[in-house]
């Protein structure tokens, strides 16, 4: 049986807090309009999330100043629910969306908030790397000039979107 807080870590161990060359964090950042529950509507699938669907991130404050990650999904093949607790805290400053997030012990990896809608309904994101690509929404699913958009920029820097996983409806196709 596998751990999913094991499995979410094994991607922050091989992450940094560094942003990848090209892919800049948004500024204006409000972290606290950003806490709350995010649905995941796409990823680039990674062991630690492969099988899973219904995906949420839930952030809020942690005593330390930080912010608590609890992350849960449904596991399809074991039918049950999967969850991992983190904890994130920005690298610049809390007005820049880059943050650096563990799930495991001293070992952070990055968080890089690419683009985000200015009611902060919807969200693109990346790790430490092109390898790593969630579009997240405060609803289950998005408009399609939403995914749209996300494909664009996300082809134009780099990820490798044919190989997105869609939780929410895919993206018309022309």
């Amino acid at each position: 049986m596998r751990s999913v807080q094991l499995i979410f870590s094994l991607f922050f161990l091989s992450g940094c807090s560094y942003h990848p060359d090209g892919i800049d964090p948004v500024s204006n950042f409000s972290v606290d309009a950003y806490l709350g529950k995010w649905y995941e509507v796409a990823r680039l699938d990674h062991d630690f999330e492969a099988g899973l669907t219904q995906v949420t991130a839930d952030y809020s404050y942690r005593e330390d100043g930080g912010i608590r990650v609890i992350n849960r999904g449904f596991n399809q093949a074991e039918e049950r629910w999967e969850q991992a607790e983190g904890k994130a805290y920005f690298v610049d400053s809390p007005d820049i969306g880059h943050l650096k997030v563990s799930f495991f012990g001293p070992f952070y990896g990055a968080y890089v908030i690419f683009d985000l809608d200015s009611d902060y309904q919807y969200s693109y994101v990346a790790g430490p790397n092109r390898n790593y690509l969630w579009l997240l929404a405060r609803t289950p699913d998005v408009s399609d000039a939403v995914k749209q958009n996300f494909l664009e920029q996300a082809n134009t820097l780099g990820f490798t979107t044919s190989e997105l996983i869609w939780l929410g409806t895919p993206p018309d196709q022309p």
